[in-house]
């Protein structure tokens, strides 16, 4: 059961700090007097390179920890709401506010201030983290319409705080070098594993105890909670001030970039209001037609991935040996192998980095949907854990290649733009695929 802590240790402290030393954080052709080969920075600003993986990491994991923790226990709510389709309605409910809101905040990136947007987001999501708990414990665990309702409106806050977070976060990191990127993504990843390992250790703790399944639950929350508080010190108070974030956040300001100001206020660092970058910027209409390929591939990525996990993998995959542990063991399957997938672009003869490559391997995922369906239909549990672990390692090697492949090349307001397109595109995705989930269950007439 410790097995997914495991692997995101390792792959943590023996894999990340390997990043192919050829990336540059820079756009093409650029260079900084007193620069190093490997990263663009003056070699005075490395020590503090793996503090800045390090921070990025917990930093992706807090931005999905909340809502992955909502997934992995929905074993309970199915217990206090049979009839509702919790992991379908909750998906389906956190994605319309998610996806309206990082459509409106990628409109106006140029003009927002990153650092009041990361922090409200960390910290929406850590106070919709405890409302969890608080909902729990003043229903006493007990079912019914108004509660659900309420569970809804909770979950419709983490998709707010998720578009503050996402956009915000890979805007900002995409102005770095893309081992920031790479991290950031692992950390996503691994907030997905890291549920999973504690929901199969709570369950398995609490499972002979009276209520346990509720108890382990609001353990699960709590932990989460925790995780969110940490973030929102993290990136207000340590991230500024690494040196190596700081080099890049003052090249972006030189650049022309508008929201980086208050972060580089954080770390004491003050940018004269007469310089400024004459160099044309490109509109983000220009982005979209420049990376189309990007935006409809990380687009469909997800649509392909939401029409699978979690709904299908919870409520049309059967009954078998594993008995309530089955969709547990499959989440938890999926998780792992998107981490692992995460770092599988670290070796260079796995990393897809060819435009037309990238599009013919997301456009061959879909493959799999006639692959799961008569596994469900047909196949025995072995072949569905195979399936799901495959559908997320190669979800998160996609990913990877997609979200450090895009920005480079341009300059850093044009980088910040790009990520919250992509996390917008992504998102839709996200919505896409959920609604199409839909469709397993009209098709079995299960409605």
């Amino acid at each position: 059961m410790c097995f997914p802590l495991i692997l995101i240790i390792h792959a943590f402290v023996f894999i990340t700090p390997r990043f192919p030393p050829r990336y540059s954080g820079f756009p093409l052709g650029s260079t900084m007097n007193g620069a190093t080969e490997e990263s663009g920075a003056p070699a005075r600003t490395e020590q503090g390179k793996f503090t800045a993986l390090a921070v990025c990491w917990v930093l992706g994991l807090g931005s999905l920890v909340s809502w992955n923790s909502m997934l992995t226990i929905s074993d309970y709510y199915y217990q206090l709401f049979p009839h509702y389709h919790p992991s379908r309605v909750l998906t389906l409910v956190y994605q319309p506010f998610a996806l309206g809101v990082i459509a409106i905040l990628a409109y106006h990136e140029a003009k927002i201030d990153t650092r009041w947007r990361n922090i409200r987001g960390y910290a929406l999501f850590f106070i919709s983290t405890v409302l969890l708990i608080v909902l729990d414990l003043v229903t006493s665990g007990k079912g019914g319409i108004g509660p659900y309702i309420a569970l809804c409106v909770i979950v419709g806050s983490f998709g707010v705080a998720d578009a503050f977070v996402q956009g915000g976060m890979v805007g900002d990191l995409s102005l770095m070098c893309p081992e920031f990127i790479q991290s950031f993504m692992a950390g996503l990843a691994a907030s997905g594993a890291l549920t999973s390992g504690l929901r199969l250790i709570t369950k398995a703790a609490f499972e002979d105890f009276h209520s346990g399944l509720r108890k382990g639950t609001i353990l699960f929350l709590s932990i989460s909670a925790a995780f969110e508080f940490l973030c929102v010190v993290l990136y207000a108070i340590v991230f500024p001030k690494i040196p190596l974030v700081k080099f890049y956040r003052k090249k972006a300001a030189s650049e022309g970039s508008k929201t980086v100001s208050s972060d580089l206020a954080a770390a004491g660092i003050q940018i004269q209001s007469n310089q400024e970058d004459k160099t044309e910027i490109l509109s983000k209409k220009q982005l979209f037609q420049k990376n189309m390929d990007y935006l409809f591939g990380v687009y469909l990525i997800y649509v392909l991935t939401l029409s699978i996990f979690p709904g299908f993998l919870y409520e049309n995959t059967g009954e078998h040996q594993l008995g309530s542990w089955y969709p547990l063991v499959l989440i938890a399957m999926y998780n792992v192998w998107d981490l692992v997938g995460r770092y599988v672009p670290l070796i260079n003869c796995l990393k897809l980095e060819s435009r037309k490559g990238l599009l013919i391997a997301i456009l061959s995922r879909f493959l799999l949907v006639p692959a799961f369906y008569f596994t469900a239909k047909y196949g025995d549990q072995g072949w569905m854990i195979l399936l799901t672990s495959f559908l997320g390692l190669s979800n998160g090697h996609l990913t990877v290649c997609v979200f450090t492949a895009a920005p480079k090349g341009y300059k850093a307001p044009e980088q910040n733009a790009l990520g919250n397109l992509l996390v917008m595109f992504l998102l839709g995705g996200i919505f896409s695929g959920v609604a199409l989930d839909w469709l397993w269950i009209i098709g079995n007439g299960s409605f």
